[in-house]
């Protein structure tokens, strides 16, 4: 797992702080754990959490955590904790041989590997999780609690199952091994320095893991997977009485380990002096910096309501510093591309306060002066009144939303709160417990209060520079001398303080004429209502209350960038992102971003081969600013040059490494060869950034977005049909109309005819071949066609996954996309996708072609046909308990003409596949179609 964003990226490391639970907290100020969790702990040591939840509905998740992790292993043992992840998928007492494996198992319900049957490995800790297990499959939940307990401590771990596994697990060390990942183990072991840290990186040792000892990887199963560093959790539709029961009556039965070795707490030493490292690698596709100063967390056993406290304070502190360090960004020349300040999770028992930025070549020290100014700034005037305020009503407002949905908490969501308390003793309260917290603590929290936390994080021990960017003699990187030299600089300049500019009392200012329904119409298959608006904008509005707090306004017509000429193609496809930046109405995007401050309403446009499109969210109470929005997007649109010179420059700098990326090579590649060379298919690198022209943007957008006639609109949400319909009248009623109707044209980009095979030689740092093979066909876009391809893509990511993952050890795994395209031709479009090793590509790449063979010859397994159909079937049933269901079927109706809420469109085409039907399928999907084959392979020079 890793941390979001620009910033440190750690291999496996989850935002995990300290040692196993079991802690005691103050008594009188400790934070009551969620009364609806029934919790305790075994005779054998085994803790169990159990919780009731219906979100989604019929559904459950179990889950079994393990407070070992990678820092437990020997230096024989380096990657073991994560081959052991793998091995509990190949054979257990009660799921021992291929066809009664765990994951054969599950996936005759539907419950699919790597989406509902998953696991991973970090420093610290192992988790393991079946989600969304149907409740209503009769002996299905004992079947669940059987698999978490034969993960607990009856793995079979036979010496030819081991064998097996790896080459899978040397296709994921390769998988894995991407520039970041090698730049990040450039660094880490002196941001970790002396610590185990530092020397385990999840996956291990690729000599270890293809030559271990079978009993080296036993002795670490027997040692560290024991109930006293268990907990086993579950989170679902069922009587948790009754799941209690089982659970304490199957995991009793678990002996103890006598006498267990102790389990460690790793710690990472503190340093006085600032250290420094530069990372260099010839993939790198950016230049950065990063400031790390690392702080002790507060102890688990203090986690108490003042640490509830605290942690709103952080929230508001990084909100703001995102809200500061955002308006550089829109102004004038940016001094870096990207930029980030932050107080965080770092490793278990550390904290980090982290400043860093990401910058054009040659350019680190002013990005670094930059960035570190502003942290100074706070340092030395704090925040403003205004900034604060802001940054407690968007929290505010958050943490409303997230009370009034709280009804739709996902189990997983429930059993991740759960796995933190178990392994940190991270606070486990209910909802509302929290939510009257927010509101009891953060309206008294002061400027002070926050400002100071910069004085408290910015201390001069723990400091660690990194400086990260492409190999190259010629390039000029920050020094350490330097980067003291700004940090002494910054520490003795004068500072102004910031300027908060006020903001206006109300996004639209003038009366809007409206225009009433002159016709309505019910749509019963949908339970919706169609109104025709005196513009002749067309409104389509479904009340759904799935989720409560939530109200969504989409919006399409046709047209979209095949209208455009081919000198427009740039301005096209940055148009969505450069309007978001203009700003709206009278309001440039800083102040409209403050003028948002408190509310959820936001929405975008976007512009698709055939279409353009709005979409938008908001909370019911917000509404009509989200309509506000919509008003201001088509009548007042607002073109900012400053933010547009300040966005393109930086577009500019981010690509100007972005070569040395071999994803961003192998894409190009594939976007101009699948194209057929197409002239519009252009890649995305500096010139085309040149040619974007802010005239043509204006131009462009004036054209696209416009015509309220020429537009279908849909409301959807926990909004009343009165209050949806007269905020219809009033802002899209107050929408301009114009003459004539707009049409998409086919601009004829098409894949190649025929079979075209292609090896592309790439520089690359570790051999690597990459396998895409599209294929395209006509194919009518109907509702059988569209469920057939959804099958007939379950039945190949399991053949795949059991081919070339299982038997062959060859990948880590093979991505299969099926899709149908109704615009502007219709055709099928298919694209499967590996990782391997160079010397194999050959080979592997043969077995897709045989298994596809197959299919069309002899159809699927009647099993692997159920499994995917049962997959399909049970993720529709888990849709259609969301407000989004709605929105997607009504738009899909006018934009398509099918209805796919019935089930004649559906469910009874699924239900109704036999494998004859199947091999038909695929026979239309593959047999004539053409054919793109390419392999990206090292070339002389690779390492």
């Amino acid at each position: 797992m890793n941390r979001t964003g620009r910033k440190l990226v750690l291999p496996g490391l989850l935002i995990i702080f300290f040692s196993f639970t079991a802690f005691a907290q103050n008594s009188g100020d400790a934070i009551p754990t969620d009364p609806e969790i029934r919790m305790g702990k075994l005779d054998n040591g085994m803790s169990y959490y159990i919780r009731q939840n219906h979100e989604p509905e019929k559904r459950a998740s179990f889950y079994i955590i393990q407070n070992v992790g990678a820092l437990l292993e020997n230096e024989n043992q380096n990657g073991l904790a994560h081959f052991l992840e793998h091995m509990a998928f190949n054979g257990t007492r009660h799921f021992p041989s291929k066809e009664k494996r765990i994951i054969s198992t599950l996936e005759k319900h539907g419950v699919a590997f790597g989406y509902n049957i998953n696991a991973y490995t970090a420093f610290n800790e192992t988790v393991y999780n079946l989600s969304d297990v149907p409740v209503d499959h009769p002996g299905l939940l004992d079947t669940c609690l059987l698999v978490l307990n034969d993960w607990s401590n009856y793995l079979l771990l036979t010496e030819e199952e081991i064998d097996a596994e790896r080459g899978v697990i040397t296709e994921e060390w390769r998988t894995r091994r991407t520039a970041q990942f090698r730049l990040n183990w450039q660094f880490i072991p002196v941001l970790l320095e002396g610590s185990k840290y530092a020397e385990r990186d999840i996956i291990g040792d690729l000599d270890i893991i293809q030559n271990f000892d079978y009993n080296t990887l036993r002795d670490f199963y027997h040692k560290w997977y024991r109930t006293d560093l268990q907990a086993i959790a579950v989170v679902g539709d069922f009587d948790p009485g009754v799941m209690e029961k089982k659970v304490i009556e199957l995991f009793s039965q678990i002996p103890a380990v006598e006498d267990p070795p102790v389990r460690p707490f790793f710690e990472v030493p503190e340093h006085d002096n600032m250290r420094y490292v530069l990372a260099t690698d010839r993939e790198a596709s950016q230049h950065s910096v990063d400031l790390y100063i690392k702080h002790r967390a507060i102890d688990p056993a203090d986690k108490n309501r003042e640490y509830l406290r605290e942690q709103y304070i952080r929230t508001l502190f990084n909100s703001m510093m995102s809200e500061r360090i955002d308006e550089l960004l829109q102004k004038g020349t940016p001094p870096f591309i990207m930029g980030s300040v932050s107080y965080s999770s770092f490793v278990r028992g550390y904290d980090v306060f982290s400043i860093g930025a990401s910058f054009r070549q040659g350019e680190g020290k002013k990005a670094f002066e930059a960035i570190y100014a502003e942290t100074e700034r706070v340092k030395r005037h704090g925040f403003t009144g205004g900034e604060l305020e802001r940054a407690k009503a968007k929290m505010l407002s958050d943490w409303d939303n997230y009370y009034k949905e709280r009804d739709k908490i996902d189990n997983d969501s429930y059993a991740g709160s759960i796995q933190q308390h178990f392994l940190i003793n991270e606070p486990l309260p209910s909802v509302e417990y929290e939510y009257n917290k927010v509101k009891e603590i953060v309206p008294g929290i002061s400027p002070g209060e926050v400002s100071s936390r910069a004085e408290q994080w910015m201390t001069g021990k723990n400091r660690v520079l990194v400086v990260q960017g492409p190999e190259g003699d010629s390039i000029d990187y920050l020094t350490e001398n330097q980067a003291l030299a700004v940090i002494e600089n910054i520490e003795n300049s004068d500072l102004t303080a910031y300027d908060d500019t006020g903001s206006a009392e109300s996004l639209i200012n003038n009366t809007l004429p409206g225009s009433e329904v002159t016709n309505a119409r019910n749509l019963p298959g949908f339970d919706a209502f169609e109104w025709t608006l005196g513009n002749g904008a067309r409104v389509i509005y479904r009340k759904a209350d799935y989720e409560k707090d939530n109200v969504s306004v989409n919006a399409f017509s046709f047209g979209g960038t095949s209208l455009v000429e081919d000198s427009y193609i740039p301005e096209a496809a940055l148009l969505p992102t450069l309007a978001a930046m203009y700003g709206a109405g009278e309001f440039d995007n800083i102040a409209l971003q403050k003028m948002l401050s408190g509310k959820k309403a936001s929405l975008s446009v976007s512009l698709s081969e055939v279409t353009e499109n709005i979409s938008g969210t908001a909370t019911p109470k917000d509404f009509e600013t989200l309509m506000q929005l919509l008003y201001l997007r088509f009548e007042k649109p607002r073109f900012d040059r400053e933010a547009h010179d300040a966005l393109t420059t930086r577009f500019k700098a981010l690509l100007e490494t972005m070569n040395n990326n071999p994803q961003k090579i192998m894409q190009d590649s594939l976007t101009r060869i699948m194209s057929g060379y197409h002239p519009r298919a252009r890649i995305l690198n500096e010139e085309y950034i040149d040619d974007i022209e802010f005239e043509k943007i204006r131009e462009l957008y004036l054209e696209r977005f416009r015509d309220a006639d020429d537009y279908t609109f849909f409301i959807v949400g926990n909004v009343e049909e009165d209050t949806a319909k007269m905020m219809a009248e009033k802002y899209i009623g107050s929408l301009t109309s114009y003459p004539g109707s707009d049409q998409w044209i086919d601009r004829g980009i098409r894949q190649p005819e025929g079979k075209i095979e292609k090896i592309i030689e790439m520089l690359l740092a570790v051999p690597k071949a990459t396998i895409v093979i599209s294929f395209s066909e006509d194919m009518e876009f109907n509702p059988y066609n569209r469920q057939a391809a959804r099958a007939v893509n379950g039945i190949l990511d399991i053949i795949f996954t059991e081919k070339i993952r299982e038997e062959e050890g060859g990948t880590y795994g093979v991505s299969a996309a099926i899709s149908l395209q109704q615009f502007p031709v219709q055709k099928a479009n298919t694209i499967i996708s590996f990782d391997c090793d160079p010397e194999r590509a050959n080979q592997l790449k043969s077995i897709v072609y045989h298994e596809l063979q197959q299919l069309m010859e002899n159809g699927p397994e009647k099993e692997y046909l159920d499994k995917a159909v049962n997959n399909i079937l049970k993720n529709r049933e888990e849709s259609k308990q969301h407000n989004s269901y709605w929105m997607s079927v009504l738009y899909t109706y006018y934009l398509s003409g099918i209805n796919y809420n019935d089930p004649a469109n559906y469910e009874e085409i699924l239900k109704g596949f036999t494998p004859e039907d199947i091999k038909e399928a695929a026979i239309a999907f593959f047999k004539d179609a053409d054919v793109v084959d390419i392999i990206f392979t090292p070339e002389q020079g690779g390492e």
